[in-house]
This record gives structure tokens, C-alpha cells and sequence, in this order.
């Protein structure tokens, strides 16, 4: 068998589910089909007040499923309230988890699984293929069009100890089932849409240049990129219009099943970085960094760049290579700025005081070892210094 082709041997993870309006509804017929007797809802005090929460319920009781809520999640995970959850889940004596929410409420859920079936600590699952035991099953209802949380085998949760994010990588994470209903989307206030849709846009772009992306990944990465830049701001403009939220849903559907496999970069190296260190919320994060990160990585894979510029209707074919790359940054930036992002990390308190240890925390991220380009911790607090 020729070597080459098995160099390209890859492997696709990616969960049963169901896409569409009325999605949500589905979500007892799909506990029902586990067998589970009593369910825990991972969620936190914003879906509760956008009232999808309330959808869950009257779901559960119509069909007689007993259940608890757990809605102690906030903003970048905590180690702590994971442990928390775990608790509750195993005090109550429940067999299955419900994740209602965004990246937070779905990455808790994931860990609060793991630790429910170890009996470890949260942290201890920290790195590769970590987790001995997978969790009970799991069923993520996204309200976000953003972190993919519900498709992908990634939970990130902020040792707070230490004040790092830790990314727990593992197929045992990749939930059961996901129902993804874009009509969740519409109770997104503008800047949340923002900063989840380019979380997404971050997501596909990272994969797509990422030193092991495959034919599959590149594909749902690349109608990502080109769904993002189409909607993204029609969406934040025309938050009930059901067609934007669809495609931004769609996109954020397969940038995550690109980058679950074909992991990230740089970008979320150093965005996790700072929301452990800061707090600072992930997809404003990476909204600000990613023009930065593009032109650091640009020449090592000027091709894939170029079609990320062609995805965003940039128009490159007559132009060189730094022009090129002049004009797919500026093309990033106009989207951030239009999308009402025009803060800088200075704006949000980061200095050059924490640069050299959010650089150094960054350059032991996993995310950093797909990246293009290598980069020093020298290399990556000039990143963030120029972002300032």
C-alpha cells in the first residue's frame, strides 16, 4: 500500500444530531430512548431568564421524566463549579445530563460526566485521551451560534487555582446527541452574537490552516468561513430573521465538526491564556486576536490563507502576496469592527505587566501544537503586545 496514502488517513468524530426548528422539543423522546429515570440540566441564570429552560421542563414533564437543575455555571467554567454539579448530579441519583446553554453550560456538563463516573477531580483529566470512563450520556441543546460545544470533543474548564484554562480533549466527551434549534439563537442579545459568531469564524479559520486538517475538515471549515462573513452581520441587524439565524447555527455546526477534528492554532493558544488568567470572555478573545495571528502565520501557508480571503469575498487574484495578505486582514478586521468589536485588550485591562506570563501560559496550550507556525513565547507575547 502506497505510504503516502496512509499518511492521509484520518479520523471523524462527530455526534448523532438533529438540526432544525422544533429541535428542542425532541428532548424527552431522546432521554426516553436512554433509558434514564432522572436527568440533570446543566445550564446557567441567562437561559433560565431567556426561558428555554422553561421549554425543557414542560418537555420533561409531559413525558413524565424527573429532573434537577443545576445553573451555578458562569462565564469561562470553574473547576470548582464542576465539582459542584458533580455533586448534585450524584446526590439526586441521576443517570443522564441535559447542557442548556452556550460553551460554558456544555463544557461544565461535559466535565461534571467525567468526574460523576471517575470519582476524580476535574483537573485530572487534563491533556489527550485522559478520561478512563466515559460519562452518562450526555444530550447538549446550544443557544449560542458559536463554541459547537454540542458536536465536539473539547471541554475547557479554568483551574482557577492556578488561573489557566486546562482543555480536556477526548472522544469520551463528544456528547450523545445534540438538538440544535436555531431558534434558540434569537433571545442573543447583539453583542453575544457578535462574539459567538466570530468564535465560530475563529474556529473554522484555525482548523482549516491547522497542520492536520484533512479534505473533510477543509470542506465544512471553508462554508463556515463563507456562511459566517454572509450572516454574521444580518444576524446581529435582524435577530428574529430565521434565515440568518439558520446559517449562522449551520456555520457554527461545521466549524465545530471541523475543528473537533482537526483541533485549532494559535488563536485559542492565547485566548485561553487570558480567559484564565483574566476572565476575559472567550469569543471577544478571539475576536481581537485573530488578525494579529493571521499575519504571524500568513507565510507558512499563504495558499489556505488566500482561500479564507476568497470564503470572505475578497477579491485576490490580482494581487501579490502581501497584498494578499494585506487585504485578508483587512477584510477580518472590517467584519470585527462591523460586528461592533473595536475594542482592543488594552481596553480590557491586559498590559504589558502580564504579557511574558500570558504568553508563557499560552505555549502550553494543546491548541498550539496544530498551528502552522511554531511560535516561541518570545514570539507570542509580541502577539499580544501588538494587540494591545
Amino acid at each position: 500500500m502506497n505510504n503516502d496514502y496512509l499518511l492521509n488517513l484520518r479520523k471523524f468524530v462527530v455526534p448523532e444530531f438533529v438540526y432544525g426548528e422544533g429541535a428542542i422539543n425532541l428532548v424527552g423522546q431522546h432521554v426516553r430512548s436512554f433509558g434514564a429515570e432522572k436527568a440533570l440540566l446543566v445550564t446557567d441564570s441567562g437561559i433560565i431568564q431567556a426561558g428555554w429552560v422553561k421549554k425543557v421542563e414542560e418537555n420533561l414533564i409531559q413525558e413524565g421524566i424527573p429532573y434537577v437543575i443545576f445553573s451555578d455555571v458562569t462565564q469561562n467554567p470553574k473547576d470548582s463549579e464542576v465539582m459542584a454539579g458533580a455533586k448534585v448530579y450524584l446526590e439526586h441519583g441521576c443517570d443522564i445530563i441535559l447542557a442548556i446553554g452556550g460553551g460554558s453550560p456544555m463544557d461544565a456538563a461535559k466535565g461534571i460526566g467525567v468526574v460523576s463516573t471517575n470519582n476524580k477531580h476535574v483537573l485530572e483529566f487534563e491533556g489527550v485521551d485522559k478520561v478512563p470512563i466515559p460519562g452518562p450520556p450526555l444530550i447538549c441543546i446550544p443557544t449560542t451560534a458559536g463554541t459547537a460545544a454540542d458536536v465536539s470533543q473539547f471541554a475547557i474548564i479554568n483551574d482557577c487555582s492556578r488561573k489557566v484554562k486546562v482543555a480536556i480533549i477526548s472522544k469520551t466527551v463528544v456528547p450523545d446527541v445534540a438538538l440544535i434549534d436555531p431558534q434558540t439563537t434569537t433571545t442573543m442579545w447583539p453583542e453575544l452574537t457578535a462574539a459567538t459568531g466570530i468564535d465560530a469564524l475563529v474556529h473554522a479559520c484555525e482548523s482549516y490552516v491547522s497542520s492536520i486538517s484533512s479534505p473533510i475538515t477543509d470542506l465544512t471549515a471553508l462554508e463556515a468561513i463563507r456562511l459566517i462573513y454572509e450572516n454574521l452581520i444580518p444576524a446581529i441587524q435582524h435577530p428574529l430573521e430565521m434565515e440568518f439565524r439558520d446559517k449562522m447555527m449551520r456555520a457554527s455546526l461545521l466549524a465545530g465538526m471541523a475543528f473537533s477534528n482537526a483541533s485549532l492554532g494559535l488563536v485559542h493558544s492565547m485566548a485561553h491564556s487570558l480567559g484564565g488568567l483574566l476572565d476575559l470572555a472567550h469569543g471577544i478573545c478571539n475576536a481581537i486576536l485573530l488578525e494579529y495571528v493571521v499575519e504571524f502565520n500568513y507565510a507558512a501557508c499563504p495558499d489556505k490563507y488566500d482561500k479564507i480571503a476568497e470564503a470572505m469575498h475578497v477579491e485576490i487574484s490580482h494581487l501579490n502576496a502581501a497584498e494578499r495578505k494585506l487585504a485578508l486582514l483587512d477584510r477580518i478586521k472590517k467584519l470585527r469592527c462591523d460586528a461592533g468589536i473595536t475594542q482592543t485588550l488594552g481596553e480590557y485591562g491586559v498590559n504589558t505587566s502580564v504579557s511574558e506570563r500570558l504568553a508563557y501560559n499560552a505555549s502550553l496550550d494543546p491548541c498550539l501544537a496544530t498551528n502552522p507556525r511554531e511560535a516561541t513565547v518570545e514570539e507570542i507575547k509580541a502577539i499580544y503586545e501588538r494587540a494591545l
